[in-house]
C-alpha cells in the first residue's frame, strides 16, 4: 500500500483534464478579439474551426492576418488567461 505522501507527491493525482469545446473556444477567441481590435477586428477575423488546440481563422484582408500574426503569441495568452488554463497553442490562418 502506498503512503499519502507519496500519493500527493504525484502531480496528475487530482488534476481534472479539460476539454475544450469549440463553441466555447470561438467565443472567447471574439471577446479577446473586439478587447484588443474591437468591433471591426471582430468582423473581420472570423474563426474557422478549432482542432487539437489549435483556432483556425479566416480573415477579409492580409492586413488583418498581418495584425494577428503579430499579436498571435499575445492573444493566445489571453484566450488562456480568460480560460484558466492553456488550451490554445496555437492559431492558423486559412
Amino acid at each position: 500500500m502506498k503512503s499519502l505522501g507519496v500519493l500527493l507527491r504525484k502531480k496528475d493525482v487530482f488534476q481534472k483534464k479539460t476539454v475544450l469545446d469549440e463553441k466555447t473556444a470561438f467565443y472567447v477567441f471574439r471577446e479577446v478579439i473586439r478587447e484588443e481590435f474591437g468591433n471591426q477586428g471582430a468582423v473581420k477575423l472570423i474563426p474557422d474551426y478549432f482542432n487539437k488546440k489549435t483556432i483556425f481563422v479566416k480573415f477579409t484582408s492580409s492586413a488583418w492576418a498581418s495584425e494577428l500574426r503579430l499579436m498571435s503569441k499575445e492573444i493566445i495568452k489571453k484566450i488562456n488567461e480568460k480560460l484558466g488554463s492553456k488550451l490554445i497553442e496555437e492559431i492558423k490562418f486559412k
